[in-house]
């Protein structure tokens, strides 16, 4: 299976009004290279670091495709759009395709719309983080994550972003904000202080897959 590409764009958006004719400008080239929002402004809680106030996740067939649909000609007619009514850090990232954290035990429910984690960051110590790549799976699993990206190959295409991207998938918002205050995961955490430095929101997800 081919691992899927990814746009998350974090903007602050100053002029609401005028930023409605990007949004108006943008679905031909969403629909002609098969993007669909998964999250798109939603309920958020930053939990590390910082953020910009909109953050929106959106998939692609693959990385080629996302990247081909941000530099085409439908798409940079919209983008000038935004550019006087929003500041943004945008980047493009490859998708996740490899094993998945498994559970034994029940689930939390699905929800209509899903939750996220959308995490940033810079590993200062490589071999000390591994740590917390191991300890971390058992909250995962118990909260129903999948990795969506898993710090795949990345293009900044606007501002600024950290080296490496992580976004976790789960069955709902709660479920999201749950597992981050979780024991099991907050001990995980403790061992990459010191490791990396995160910005991470947690955001719920959109209920329209074709938008």
């Amino acid at each position: 299976m081919t691992a899927k590409g990814y746009w998350i764009p974090h903007i602050d958006v100053t002029n609401p009004e005028g930023y409605k004719a990007y949004m108006a400008a943008t679905p031909p080239a969403h629909e002609k290279y098969r993007g669909h929002a998964l999250v798109r402004g939603g309920t958020s809680e930053v939990v590390e670091g910082r953020c910009r106030a909109r953050n929106v996740l959106r998939e692609f067939p693959d990385y080629a495709t996302a990247l081909a649909c941000y530099r085409s000609p439908e798409y940079q007619r919209a983008k000038p759009l935004r550019l006087s009514h929003s500041a943004c850090d945008f980047v493009i990232v490859e998708g996740y395709d490899g094993p998945q954290p498994q559970s034994s035990g029940p689930l939390p429910a699905t929800a209509a719309r899903k939750g996220y984690w959308i995490a940033h960051g810079d590993v200062s110590d490589p071999e000390g983080y591994k740590a917390y790549v191991a300890a971390n799976a058992k909250a995962f699993a118990r909260f129903g994550a999948r990795f969506l990206v898993r710090g795949g190959t990345q293009a900044v295409v606007e501002g600024s972003a950290r080296s490496r991207t992580v976004v976790l998938e789960f069955p709902s918002y709660r479920a999201a904000l749950d597992c981050y205050r979780s024991d099991d995961y907050q001990a995980a955490a403790a061992l990459r202080q010191g490791k990396a430095v995160y910005d991470l929101i947690i955001i719920e997800g959109h209920d329209d897959a074709q938008s």
